[in-house]
Formats: C-alpha cells, structure tokens, sequence
C-alpha cells in the first residue's frame, strides 16, 4: 500500500511561533521551544522508511529534513490547510496518508506506524489531544467534511469531529492520548520539560507559587 506522512512545520520565526505560550515565557523562550520541538519530530521521523513530505506555514527551510520533499501550505485557516495537503496526496496516488504537527514532545516513531497500521482496519484515524483537539490525523481517502467548519484550537475539536464520522457511519480509530505544547501550563506539566534542566532553569521562576 502506498503510504505518505505528511508533516506541517510553522517556520521558526520570533514573534510568530507558540504565540499563547509566549504570552507567559516571552518571544525568545517560546522561539526556543518550539525549536527544540521541532528538533523531536525530526528525530522521530527521519528514518521511518515510508514517503514523506515537510508543508511549511510560509517558506521552504532546506536546512530541515535533508532530502526530504518540501512544500508550503496553502489555504486561509487550518483546515483548509490540511485538506489541500491530503488532496495534493491523494491526487499523487497514495492509498494511505497521515499528517502530524510539530509541536508534540511525546511524538515517536511507534506512534506514527501505529497509526498507519490502524488505517489498515478504519478509514480515518486521530491522535487525541490532552486539550481536546488532535495531534495526528490519517485516513485512506479525503473526506473533506472533517476540515470544514470545525471550532480549530478549541477545546471540542475532536468531539465534534467524531461525532460527525458516527452520524455518517465511518469507522474510526484512536491512538494513545498525548499533551501537545500550546501554553505555560502544558510546558511545565510534560515530561519534556521536567526532562530539561535548560528550560527549567530559564522558565521555573514564572512558575505561580502553591499557597
């Protein structure tokens, strides 16, 4: 089965990457980050022996997955986003694709094969979110109602979306639930932090003291 991993990347810019995070940690903390996060979906992906494709949020990066193709989204919100990106892949002939982001510090190599081999017995597949949304997202042919309309960064996301597959009787799978990073309290409560001295020692004084 011809299979493809689609991986979106907001381009590492100040001021522009995990913006509510940098409401509490500043530009510079949340720039660093989510280059380390970055950093880990590289990692986790790049010897995965499956076609692969980086979409960048507005400039192709070639210093990122070497010898990996490139593109850049396209598309006036999120959704729109995904579903152009699953169309280009369908349209090039892949029976099975999945599409993660970049954000995720508990991403790995076991998860997105899992979620391949999930597609081998439903049609659509999800990673669940802690904050309600979703990490990950496959499916075996594009089904454009699972990017339309939806309430994006909230925290019914993959509530809404399941229940619209049930109503249309369209099998579904979920993987492990996993805690992307979006704020200050979704840093300090992961492993990922609590793993790294250097974010700790930068960061742990914004931490509100327990009465």
């Amino acid at each position: 089965m011809k299979q493809l991993l689609i991986i979106f990347v907001k381009n590492i810019k100040l001021g522009k990457v995990k913006t509510r995070l940098a409401k509490t940690i500043g530009d510079e903390g949340a720039f660093e980050v989510y280059t380390q996060l970055v950093q880990i979906t590289e990692k986790a992906t790049e010897n995965i022996d499956i076609d692969t494709v980086i979409y960048f949020s507005d400039t192709i990066i070639n210093t990122k997955w070497a010898k990996v193709p490139k593109k850049v989204q396209s598309g006036n919100d999120l959704g729109k986003r995904m579903q152009n990106a699953f169309f280009d892949g369908f349209k090039q002939g892949y029976k099975s694709i999945v599409l993660i982001g970049s954000d995720l510090p508990e991403i790995s190599t076991a998860i997105i094969l899992n979620s391949f081999a999930a597609l081998e017995k439903m049609e659509v597949v999800f990673g669940p979110a802690e904050d309600g949304g979703y990490y990950l997202i496959g499916m075996n042919s594009l089904i454009p109602m699972l990017f339309e309309n939806k309430p994006w960064s909230k925290n019914n996301l993959l509530e809404i979306t399941l229940q619209e597959l049930s109503e249309e009787n369209i099998g579904f799978s979920l993987l492990e639930t996993l805690n992307d990073i979006d704020t200050f309290e979704d840093l300090i409560n992961s492993e990922f932090y609590k793993k790294n001295k250097h974010l700790q020692e930068k960061f742990s004084h914004l931490i509100p003291e327990k009465l």
